[in-house]
């Protein structure tokens, strides 16, 4: 009996433990409020690992369920996925559908994405393997550091020594005593802006792009692998401080530890069975065009995105990937077309619909101090590197989240973004004052908030531009 298990056991050990229910409480505590969007991505994340512990010819047939998320700017679309990606450790690629363009015009082709996602697959597990082998490469690039602060003496053959007059031993022991005080004294930092002489490789040739009549395939041409003998492994040497040399040292025996083959088979595996892509602004593409000319079909590109969707395979530089188990999240305001608007095709393939919720003042107030990295916060550290301790009343935030809510209502709806708006303002005096104030502990309330804001609320036609 085979199953499909993913090559990060740890993983997805740590997965597995997550209900639907607890992956939402994670969720929250970055994104406030879209109960039901967390609830539709929860299952299908949890689906993922319910499909890695069946057989591989049932799994084989359970495609994703991909979602549209149906909201205006602002109100956690893009934060929901990004999270959820981290969460699952996934490839994550967060693509604009309008940036693509119909098949015979100027522009990205939409394999590209696929492209731009095994390459986030290939940078996530490299780092995992350099995590893996970063001990054994410091201590082989500490040892060859050693080797230039202090090279190892001599091992030519001299003339015969007669017995008890043999003075290698005590040389041995004492080069070994030097050594050990030079490596105590390098991991103390005492020998960092000492000057060595180290071998530097020189870049590989460098990749042509070449342009076929599909479009931009941004395939890499290794000259040096198709002609060995004319392009040899080229050196020099360079002086550097010991510091820097540590860590050019360390990238170069991280880069010979790691098994690139390896990793590129194990990423491609990642990107085709837990890829995550989100395809923002959904709703650009929406509609079809009955008219004439040379602007570019929205419906042609619908069309050409649905093959990734459905399922097909792309070529890359690291081989054919499969796109059949890619969970494809799609996003848009649809203010001006509808979901149906899409061509049925398309439609099908997206099968959960959910509309997330304008935010509210509560909301506004929850996301200026709940979360893990909340606006208060971040304002805050920044301010405390100069020394100021800032602090928010109650009825400050409320002031704020009502200010918020209240330009929202007037002009564009921007959802939380706004937020960084106001407080930008209100603490503009503060930010620019800082280093100077004298008085370091600053209480921002209720009061002070309305006189920052006073003058740019009342006047309508400056608050449009200002907020």
């Amino acid at each position: 009996m085979v199953f499909y298990l993913p090559e990060n056991i740890e993983t997805a050990s740590v997965l597995d433990e997550l209900t639907p229910r607890q992956i939402v409480a994670e969720l929250d505590k970055y994104v406030i409020g879209q109960a039901e969007a967390k609830r539709a991505t929860a299952i299908a994340l949890r689906n993922r690992i319910r499909r890695q512990k069946l057989q591989s010819e049932l799994a084989e047939e359970i495609l994703p369920k991909n979602i549209i998320l149906i909201g205006p700017t602002g109100v956690g679309k893009t934060e929901i996925a990004r999270r959820l990606a981290r969460l699952a450790n996934s490839p994550f690629l967060k693509v604009e559908a309008s940036r693509f363009t119909e098949v015979g015009y100027v522009g990205r082709d939409v394999e590209s994405m696929i492209r731009d996602l095994v390459e986030i697959a290939i940078d996530m597990v490299r780092e995992e393997k350099v995590e893996e082998v970063a001990e054994k490469a410091e201590q082989n690039a500490e040892e060859r550091l050693l080797d230039l602060l202090l090279p190892p003496p001599s091992t030519s053959a001299g003339p015969e020594k007669p017995p008890g007059t043999d003075h290698g031993e005590a040389a041995g022991e004492h080069y070994k005593r030097t050594r050990e005080k030079l490596r105590a004294q390098l991991r103390e930092g005492k020998l960092d802006e000492r000057q060595v002489e180290v071998e530097v490789r020189e870049r590989s040739f460098p990749a042509v792009e070449i342009v076929s009549s599909q479009g931009i395939e941004e395939m890499d041409i290794n000259f040096r692998d198709m002609l060995p003998g004319l392009f040899g492994q080229r050196s020099k040497k360079r002086r550097m401080r010991v510091a820097d040399a540590m860590d050019y040292l360390i990238q170069e025996e991280e880069n010979r530890l790691i098994d690139m083959d390896q990793v590129t088979r194990a990423a491609v595996e990642r990107a085709e069975q837990s890829g995550i892509i989100f395809l923002d602004e959904i709703d650009k593409i929406a509609g079809r065009e009955h008219g004439h000319g040379p602007d570019v079909s929205r419906e042609g590109v619908q069309r050409d995105i649905l093959p990734i969707v459905e399922g097909t395979t792309v070529n890359t530089r690291y081989g054919m990937v499969r796109t059949d188990h890619i969970l494809f999240i799609a996003a848009g305001a649809f203010h001006v077309s509808k979901p149906s608007d899409l061509i049925p095709e398309l439609q099908g393939r997206f099968p959960i619909r959910v509309e997330l919720q304008a935010l509210t003042v509560e909301d506004f107030i929850r996301i200026l101090k709940e979360p893990k990295s909340a606006l208060v916060k971040q304002y805050t550290a920044l301010l405390e590197t100069e020394g100021i301790k800032l602090s928010f009343t109650d009825d400050a935030l409320e002031e704020i989240a009502r200010f918020a809510a209240t330009v929202n209502e007037q002009t564009e709806n921007i959802g939380a973004r706004r937020l960084h708006t106001i407080m930008e303002r209100v603490l503009d005096e503060i930010s620019f004052e800082g280093p100077d104030l004298k008085k370091k502990n600053v209480r921002i309330d209720a009061a002070y908030v309305q006189k920052q804001l006073a003058d740019i609320v009342k006047n309508q036609d400056l608050s449009r531009y200002i907020l």
